[in-house]
């Protein structure tokens, strides 16, 4: 006997097993889910910045690094909960690395993600 088309068709079979089963999904178990009044999950951004002169701002409002720790708490919990809370921090070129810091220390004591504004590297200026 010729072993050598057995091996032939065996390999055939074996390249046929194979392919199927990557189509086949066994895992598959059609569940009825629950539908979600929003699709997107709520977040709260706050926007800190720090100019030339160190002065910090909570969105527009001047405030005292003293008080920024109190300004940010009621700005991201605008409801009873922190839901995804994060500070965008925006700060000049000369603002020095410590200020940036200690907001983002600010931010752990929080809670908070922080997200550091930069220049898009393409825009003159």
């Amino acid at each position: 006997m010729n072993s050598g088309a057995l091996n032939d068709i065996l390999f055939i079979l074996l390249l046929f097993f194979l392919i199927v089963s990557t189509l086949a999904n066994p895992n598959v178990i059609k569940l009825t889910l629950p539908k979600a009044k929003s699709n997107t999950k709520s977040k709260q951004t706050v926007v800190v910045s720090v100019n030339e002169k160190r002065e910090f701002f909570v969105g527009t409002n001047k405030v005292p690094f003293e008080g920024l720790k109190q300004a940010l708490i009621p700005a991201l919990s605008k409801e009873k909960e922190l839901v995804d809370a994060t500070i965008v921090i925006n700060a000049e070129k000369s603002v020095p690395v410590e200020d940036i810091v200690r907001i983002m220390e600010l931010a752990r004591e929080i809670g908070a993600k922080v997200v550091l504004a930069t220049a898009n590297p393409q825009s003159k200026g």
